[in-house]
């Protein structure tokens, strides 16, 4: 068997530190398959990156090292710093490499998103595309055998299902570390997005059909999290907790039966749902959604290929408010059709969105195989051959980014629940860090509370 040293990359605390969910599932099936494994997450150690990577390598001379990657970029068009994080972990394999001649594996969203261009550019010797947790074990099996193998491997024609998902190897040191700074833990329940948007990039990472843990799985997963390291509060990162199968009911149903107290809150699409459901929900723990409405008016809604319309977030709102469960939207102004005329209608539709936090993006981040990069390139905002490293926004021609951001943050002034350009939000967010808040915070700019402070 190996020694699999695996490193998590990501070093952004923005909007929250994310425990790395994807390097724990990742541990977990390397282990079970006898290999020995240590996880190294660099947002732990950035007080001392190198010293930490150097110490591991050297220490527990790993046979493979794995490198997750998270995020490409901030994919915000207005960031001041616009932070490119694949520079950081070019150095992170260059300084690997004066350390050890092992054989560096990539894995991850970010990529996921574009293997062939990241491999390149990292120079890594081999990369994972989609889930992990299969394909490293049979990656390392073929490369052990001496069996040449090719540098990218693409995900198996039969993925995970029901009865083959993995529980994340939690570490204790990190589990301490994400409460503290963050007052939650992440958990995933599905895989797969059906929905087709056309600027997305989860199909690309984990496909276009839902994969569903089984409920008992799922919450005997959290009852074991709670019991071991005493985490009551948790965000589900399914890219869409609220599946039209109604999985995440009965998952709700199961949290109820088998008494597991605990806070959670999810992202939802802004669809129909029912007065029962909220109730059913908020008893089950949820605290507050995160919605992805994505688009201000029924045109961009159709240019982005959403199937719902205004009304349905309208009325989703509505629905949340009655049941008293705090929503956040998240829009995209500059879509493929946004006009002059459909950013006033966008902004006249948000503001009948009532006792909600808003999230406003300018520009849409393009990716390759999207849909949003075919038309991108078919209106000559890009060319073909961009390899798309490096940030490239979608802004409607038919519209002056500058006017419509202007006209934005006129709509927003003053109005303490709205939420642009996003850097102001987390200028926001990190004040109230500072007096010792913990949780998603936006929350506290809807209902006034007297929320208890979590000790750093």
């Amino acid at each position: 068997m190996s020694r699999i040293l695996l490193i998590s990359s990501n070093t952004t605390t923005e909007p929250l530190p994310v425990y790395p969910l994807g390097m724990a599932l990742i541990a977990s099936s390397l282990v079970q398959n006898g290999h020995e494994v240590k996880q190294l997450d660099l947002l732990f150690n950035l007080e001392n990156i190198s010293s930490s990577v150097t110490c591991s390598i050297l220490e527990f001379n790993p046979d493979f090292i794995g490198i997750s990657i998270r995020n490409i970029d901030t994919v915000d068009s207005l960031s001041p710093s616009n932070t490119w994080y694949l520079a950081d972990v070019k150095v992170l394999v260059e300084h690997i490499r004066k350390i050890s001649q092992k054989p560096i594996i990539l894995g991850g969203p970010a990529f996921s998103i574009m293997p062939e261009q990241i491999l390149k550019f990292l120079d890594a010797d081999f990369g994972i595309v989609g889930e992990g947790e299969i394909s490293f074990n049979k990656l390392i099996d073929t490369i052990s055998a001496g069996v040449k193998t090719k540098k990218i491997i693409y995900p198996f024609k039969t993925p995970i299902t029901q009865n083959g998902f993995f529980s994340p190897l939690y570490e204790k040191e990190l589990v301490a570390y994400y409460f503290d700074q963050s007052g939650m833990l992440s958990y995933q329940t599905k895989r797969g997005c059906p929905h087709g948007c056309n600027y997305c990039s989860y199909p690309l990472i984990e496909g276009n059909k839902l994969r569903n843990q089984s409920p008992e799985f799922v919450v005997d997963n959290l009852i074991r999290l709670k019991k071991n390291f005493h985490v009551d509060t948790l965000f589900f990162t399914d890219s869409v907790f609220n599946d039209r199968q109604g999985h995440y009911l009965t998952i709700a149903e199961l949290m109820i039966k088998k008494k597991c107290n605990i806070k959670w809150a999810a992202y939802f699409r802004p669809e129909h749902i029912k007065q029962n459901d909220l109730k059913l929900l908020k008893n089950s723990g949820l605290y507050a959604m995160e919605v992805g409405s994505d688009a201000a008016c029924d045109v961009t809604l159709k240019g982005i290929n959403k199937s719902f319309n205004f009304e349905d977030i309208f009325s989703f709102n509505e629905n949340c408010i009655k049941a008293k469960i705090p929503c956040a939207h998240f829009f995209m102004f500059g879509g493929p059709k946004e006009t002059r005329a459909t950013v006033q209608e966008g902004l006249k539709n948000i503001d009948r969105l009532k006792k909600c936090a808003v999230f406003v993006f300018s520009g849409i981040r393009i990716l390759p195989k999207t849909g949003l990069h075919k038309i991108a390139v078919e209106e000559e905002i890009i060319s073909s051959n961009n390899d798309l490293l490096k940030p490239c926004y979608y802004v409607s021609p038919l519209v002056d980014k500058n006017w419509m951001d202007i006209k934005i943050k006129e709509a927003f002034h003053k109005k303490k629940d709205r939420f642009f350009p996003p850097e102001e939000g987390q200028m926001r967010m990190r004040a109230l860090k500072v007096f010792g808040f913990r949780g998603l915070l936006w929350d506290m700019a809807i209902i006034p509370k007297n929320r208890k402070k979590r000790s750093l």
